[in-house]
Order: C-alpha cells, then sequence, then structure tokens
C-alpha cells in the first residue's frame, strides 16, 4: 500500500486559474504599488474638487390631491375627467414628465428672464430633477445651479407655472363643455319655439282649446310611444354629444377612457415596463435575451391597451348608432300609429303630438339649461388639485463638490488602477507558471505536476526515494496517461519531448518507466536524443552499442544484444549508442520502424527520449512513428508561446498528442496561494512517512 499513488489535489484551472485567490496573490506581493496609487488617486480627487465651481440645490415639494370627478353632476358632459388618482404610480409618472416638459420650463424661463442671467437660466433648467417620495402623492422638485438665489427662485417658480398650467387646463375644458352646451341649447330653444307656434297655429286653424277626456287604446298606445319616443330622443342627443366629443378629443382625454380600471392598469404595467427596459439598457444590449423579453411583454402589453381603448371607441359609436335606430324605430312606430288613430280623432291625436312636442322640447330645453349653470358653477368654483407644501428656500452651502466623497472615489480609482497594473504586470510573464496554465493555454490535458526538488538529483527519484512527494507525483502522472489511454487501447509506444532544451524530459522519461515497470510491466527506454544522450548516465551502463548500432547496421542484425537491464526490475532501456553525431540522418530511414515494430512484440510499454522538438526534427519524426506524445513544459521557463508553437506542428503533422506534464513547479513562487498551502501540507505527510520509514 505504501508503494500506492496518493492522488494530487485537484487543480484549478480555467476561470479559476484566474479566481479570487491568484487575484489576491498577485495584489499581496504588490501592495506598496497599491498604496502608491490609491493615495495618488485620493490626492487627485481633492485636488479636483478645488477646481470644480460650487452647485446649490434648492429643493421644493408638492402635494397631488384628488378631485370630485362628478362635481355638480357635470360628469356626464365633461369631455375629460379630473387626474384625481393620483396614488397610482402611472399618474405621478405623467406629472413628473409634465414638469420636465420644454413648454413648461419654458414659462419659468420666460417668468425669470429679467430677474436672472439667461445662460444662468439655462444652466439651472437642465439641473431640474423631480421624483416621486416613495408610496405617497408628494413630487420633490429638486434645481441645481451655481447661483443659490436662482435655485430657489427657478424651483418656486417652476410649482406656480405648473399650478397654473393645471388650472387653465382644467378651464379650458370646462369652456369647452360650456360652449357647446349654449350651441345645443340656441338650437333646442329655435326647435321649442317653432313647436310652440304650431301647436298655437293648429288650435286656431281647428278651434280646438282642448283634446276630449276620453282616449281609445290607440291613443293610449299613441301616448305611451310619444313617451317613449321622447325618451329616445333625449337619451340619442346626449350619446350623439358623447359620440361627437369622442370624435373631436384626443382619445387620452375621454371620460370612458381615463375612468377604465382595465386601461389604467395597462398604463401602469406600460409605466414599469418602460422603467425596467430603461434599467437593462445601461447593463444589457439590445440583442439580450432579457432585453428582447422585456421589449416583447411592452408591446404585447401595448397592443392589449390599444385594442382596450378601440373597443371603448367603438362601444361608444355603437350606443349612439343603437339610440339613433331606437328613436328612428319609435318615430316609425309613432307614426304608423297615427296614421292608424287619425281615422278615430285625427285632429284630437295631431293637437296632442304637436302639444306633447312642445313639452318634450320644452324639458329637453330645461334640462340642458340646467346642465349649463351647473358647468358655470363648477368652472366658477374650479379649485388646484397640487399644493404646495414646502416652498424652496435659499440653499445656505453648496452640496457639491464633495471634497470627501471625490477624494473617496479617487481613492476607489487609485485602487482599481493599481489593481490593474499588477495584474497586467503580472500576465506580462508569457511563460507558463502552475497548474492549468497548459490546460487553458493549449488545450491539452495536463496529465500530471512535478514538484521541484530542492536541487536534488531527481532523475531516479522514484526508485531511490520511493515515499516522496515527487516519487508519488510521477506515479500520478502514470496514472493520468493510463486514464487517458483507455480510449486507444493500442497506444503502446509513447514519445517524451519538450519544446525547449532543459525542460526535464529526461528526467520525466525515466521516472516513468521506473512507475511503470513498478505495476508489473515491461517496459522499455529508448534513448533517442543522440546529441545529448543522458539515458546511460541516469542507470550507471554504457553507451558503447545502442541505437545508432542498430540504425547504421546493413540486413536484419539482431536488436536483443543492444538492450541493456537495469537494477530496477522489468524496466530496460537501449542507449543512444556511439557516433551519436553523425547518425541522425539513421532516424529517417527504414530500420527505425522496423525496429519498433519488433519492439512492440517484446515490451508492453516503449518510452523514446527524444532531443527538443522546435530545435531538431526527430521529435516530429518519432512522434510519426510512435502512438501518442507526451509534451514536457519546465514550470517559469517554458513560454505558452514555445508550448502551442510545438502543439501546432504536431498537430500539422498529424500527430496525437496526449498531454502534457508540468515540471520543476515551485509552489512558493505560483500565483495561485490555493497551490502552495496544499503543497505544504502533503509535504508535511511525506516527511512523517519518511520519518516512519
Amino acid at each position: 500500500m505504501e508503494n500506492q499513488p496518493h492522488p494530487q489535489p485537484a487543480q484549478p484551472t480555467g476561470a479559476d486559474a484566474g479566481g479570487p485567490l491568484e487575484f489576491w496573490n498577485v495584489l499581496r506581493r504588490r501592495k506598496v504599488v497599491l498604496i502608491v496609487f490609491a493615495f495618488a488617486g485620493a490626492a487627485i480627487g481633492y485636488l479636483l474638487t478645488l477646481t470644480q465651481t460650487p452647485v446649490y440645490q434648492a429643493q421644493t415639494s408638492l402635494e397631488i390631491a384628488g378631485l370630485n370627478d362628478n362635481f355638480l353632476n357635470t360628469k356626464q358632459v365633461k369631455p375629460v375627467t379630473e387626474t384625481g388618482s393620483t396614488s397610482e404610480t402611472a399618474d405621478l409618472q405623467t406629472l413628473i414628465k409634465i414638469l420636465l416638459s420644454e413648454s413648461l420650463l419654458g414659462r419659468v424661463l420666460d417668468s425669470l428672464a429679467g430677474k436672472f442671467p439667461l445662460l444662468a437660466l439655462k444652466d439651472a433648467q437642465k439641473g431640474v430633477r423631480v421624483r416621486g417620495a416613495g408610496q405617497s402623492r408628494i413630487l420633490e422638485i429638486g434645481v441645481d445651479s451655481a447661483d443659490p438665489a436662482l435655485a430657489a427662485n427657478f424651483a418656486n417658480t417652476l410649482a406656480g407655472e405648473f399650478i397654473s398650467q393645471n388650472l387653465e387646463a382644467r378651464r379650458k375644458t370646462t369652456d369647452e363643455t360650456s360652449r357647446w352646451l349654449n350651441q345645443q341649447i340656441e338650437d333646442m330653444r329655435v326647435k321649442l319655439e317653432r313647436s310652440e307656434d304650431r301647436l298655437q297655429a293648429y288650435a286656431r286653424q281647428t278651434g280646438l282649446m282642448f283634446t276630449a277626456e276620453q282616449v281609445s287604446v290607440l291613443e293610449d298606445e299613441l301616448g305611451r310611444l310619444q313617451r317613449n319616443l321622447s325618451a329616445a330622443q333625449a337619451d340619442r342627443i346626449a350619446k350623439q354629444a358623447r359620440y361627437e366629443i369622442s370624435l373631436g378629443s384626443p382619445p387620452e382625454t375621454l371620460p370612458d377612457i381615463l375612468n377604465d380600471e382595465s386601461l389604467r392598469n395597462y398604463r401602469a404595467k406600460l409605466t414599469e415596463l418602460r422603467r425596467q427596459i430603461a434599467e437593462l439598457d445601461a447593463i444589457y444590449t439590445a440583442e439580450h435575451p432579457k432585453m428582447a423579453r422585456a421589449q416583447a411583454q411592452l408591446s404585447t402589453i401595448s397592443s392589449a391597451f390599444e385594442r382596450e381603448r378601440s373597443d371603448i371607441l367603438k362601444r361608444i359609436e355603437n350606443e349612439y348608432e343603437e339610440s339613433k335606430r331606437k328613436a328612428m324605430m319609435l318615430t316609425n312606430a309613432y307614426s304608423e300609429l297615427a296614421r292608424k288613430a287619425g281615422a278615430e280623432s285625427e285632429k284630437a291625436i295631431k293637437y296632442r303630438i304637436l302639444k306633447r312636442e312642445v313639452g318634450s322640447n320644452r324639458q329637453l330645453y330645461d334640462t340642458m339649461l340646467q346642465q349649463l349653470k351647473q358647468s358655470d358653477i363648477a368652472a366658477a368654483t374650479s379649485a388646484s388639485n397640487v399644493h404646495v407644501i414646502d416652498r424652496a428656500r435659499i440653499p445656505a452651502r453648496p452640496y457639491k463638490p464633495d471634497a470627501p466623497l471625490n477624494a473617496g472615489l479617487g481613492f476607489l480609482a487609485g485602487v482599481f488602477l493599481g489593481i490593474a497594473f499588477a495584474v497586467l504586470r503580472q500576465r506580462g510573464d508569457r511563460s507558463i507558471q502552475q497548474p492549468g496554465d497548459t490546460s487553458s493555454h493549449l488545450n491539452l490535458p495536463e496529465l500530471g505536476v512535478i514538484p521541484s526538488a530542492r536541487g536534488d538529483r531527481v532523475e531516479m527519484i522514484t526508485w531511490r526515494d520511493k515515499p516522496s512527494l515527487i516519487s508519488e507525483s510521477f506515479r500520478s502522472t502514470l496514472l493520468s496517461i493510463e486514464l487517458a489511454k483507455r480510449g486507444d487501447r493500442d497506444t503502446q509506444v509513447l514519445v517524451i519531448t519538450s519544446a525547449e532544451p532543459l525542460e526535464g524530459k529526461s528526467t520525466i522519461a525515466s521516472n516513468l518507466g521506473i512507475a511503470i515497470a513498478e505495476t508489473g510491466k515491461q517496459v522499455l527506454l529508448i534513448d533517442a536524443d543522440l546529441r545529448k544522450s543522458k539515458v546511460h548516465d541516469v542507470f550507471g551502463v554504457l553507451n558503447d552499442r545502442g541505437l545508432t548500432t542498430f540504425l547504421s547496421a546493413r540486413g536484419s542484425a539482431g536488436f536483443h544484444e543492444l538492450i541493456q537491464e537495469t537494477k530496477v526490475p522489468r524496466l530496460c532501456i537501449l542507449t543512444s549508442g556511439p557516433g551519436a553525431g553523425t547518425a541522425t540522418k539513421l532516424l529517417h530511414g527504414p530500420r527505425m520502424p522496423e525496429l519498433l515494430k519488433r519492439l512492440r512484440a517484446e515490451f508492453e510499454t516503449i518510452l523514446i527520449d527524444t532531443p527538443p522538438m522546435l530545435q531538431l526534427p526527430d521529435a516530429r519524426l518519432l512522434g510519426r512513428m510512435a502512438d501518442q506524445v507526451i509534451l514536457v513544459v519546465r514550470s517559469g521557463k517554458t513560454s505558452r508561446d514555445a508550448a502551442m508553437a510545438a502543439k501546432q506542428r504536431f498537430s500539422e503533422d498529424g500527430t496525437r498528442v496526449l498531454g502534457t506534464v508540468l515540471n520543476n513547479w515551485n509552489p512558493k513562487s505560483s500565483p495561485n496561494a490555493y497551490h502552495h498551502t496544499s503543497y505544504k501540507s502533503f509535504r508535511k505527510h511525506y516527511a512523517a512517512r519518511g520519518a516512519r520509514a
């Protein structure tokens, strides 16, 4: 059990590699830079405060009270209803838009034009802000200006002009109603006079002073029809007035639309959706799913609002058409009945008809005259539903610039710039630093991480110091290799190479060979680095014969006598052999593929140690002959560009790269504090195991 590989801690990669721990460690190492940037930012913020013009703010508040919509029973003759439901968000938002409208602000500028400079007034106009006070019916008006007196006067004048405009709008509506009623009354007066003249003329012509007391069934029915006809005509006139007002006035001013509960709910929803879209627009683009969903909801509710409003207008028209048809039908019925009754008492019936017509016209005339009087009284007693709660006072001191706030913001800006500077300096290092870097940059599996050995020779540490952390790292790497090979069980020959020299590929190859032999497999390690061979020195064997001996031989010379056993059971080596300087070209001949084919039948695993692949073509050539390649990178030395170039060349050659091994990693210098902590705990664990052994 002591020789079982100890699992390594999970290595953060991808997004985790740039997580909070890495940033904290980078900032901890560059804290002096952060302090300098922070205090410099605070000083700049304070100095900028001294150069800014002081700005004063004056504020006034308005209460929006409700109005009696049916004051003096005038609701049915008014084309619009007063905005009384001010507790609703939609109504408050409408009033805020009115307060910020160009027309109202223009009236304020005209009112103050002789008291303050025009340029100062324009600046104050830009500084007007209106907001609702929570869930109340109170609006707060704030005005910013470099002149405190101007700020107070502008706020108070804006409130006064708003109240005046509100009263003017209500008076205008009442005046329009009165004009329409006057016109209708004049028409009705003429009609009444004509009907009275006809009655008197008929009475004189026929000599009738009054009708008979006894009436027939037809006469009784005729009387009922006359009453119904009068009521229908009165209803038609009222609905005609309502319909004509709907044609001549904007739909938003009609009582039926303004008082409809569903439309109020739609207006409230539209206002809320527009507010949400404005907030999302500051965060997301127009193509963002949240923005698209909010726009779709706004379109749906807007369509429903328009349909509901159109239905109300259509209902007004239908009611008018219905009353007109009803009056017409009653008129036709009445005419038909009168014709039938004419034979019985034509003179008496005609007289009663004329008399009733006079009574009906007089009744309509009196009703409309009463409505006109009520409208005039309502206009005379018109009251404002907007009241000033607190008038704006001249502010004693400016509210901005705020020196502590600006210094604080400068301090934060300095901190952020310091962080950016520290991170950019860290990112400027193009070398591979820590576990996870190869996976992130090369998109290759990281098969293992080999810690630095503090100057000790590690070429055979897996054999010499079995319970050490480094030995277990090689065994863990082997486990990763075996798991990665499961997808391709024919993987038998592995080339171990690096992008550049001195990255530890021979050390990795030697220890992996030992780790594989410990599992009971027959392993052959081939030293194919024909210029700087090292494997024979690692295992203490002679290099008087080896790979070059086989490659330079002609015919079918044997290879068994070239393979040497080591003191590690089941691990054999094939050294580079003599004359390496002139024998590299032999790798391009047919002997190397023949050798690998014969060795596959003798050994379960074959590891080939090759020269750096960016400088020499040997690794690329042998990679085509082998099953897969393992790329060794050295922490703090191998650059990302070199590693990516190596991967790119293997990819162009069609050579499969199994993964990477990070060599000589020093947790103390790692940007990620998590690695350092994990390494210390594992090192203590293996130190205790070594003491017990």
